[in-house]
């Protein structure tokens, strides 16, 4: 079975890429594609998936700690 991936996009959305399953907090099924992006700025008229509106207005970078750190 392959890995999924989800990205932390600097300033942006959660890229997933791998087969997986999202559902709502009833247990909704969402259509999803091998590909898609989660909003975290919580602008997207379209969450929980992200439409691009982030940009400009929200800032955020993450990173993962490295060993030793």
């Amino acid at each position: 079975m392959e890995k999924v991936k989800i990205k932390v996009n600097d300033n942006g959305s959660l890229r997933v890429t791998g087969d997986v399953e999202l559902v709502d907090g009833e247990g909704n099924v969402f259509q999803t594609k091998k590909t898609f992006s989660l909003c975290r700025c919580g602008l997207s008229e379209k969450k929980p998936f992200c439409d691009g509106s982030h940009k400009g207005t929200f800032e955020s970078v993450v990173r993962a700690k490295k060993d030793g750190d």
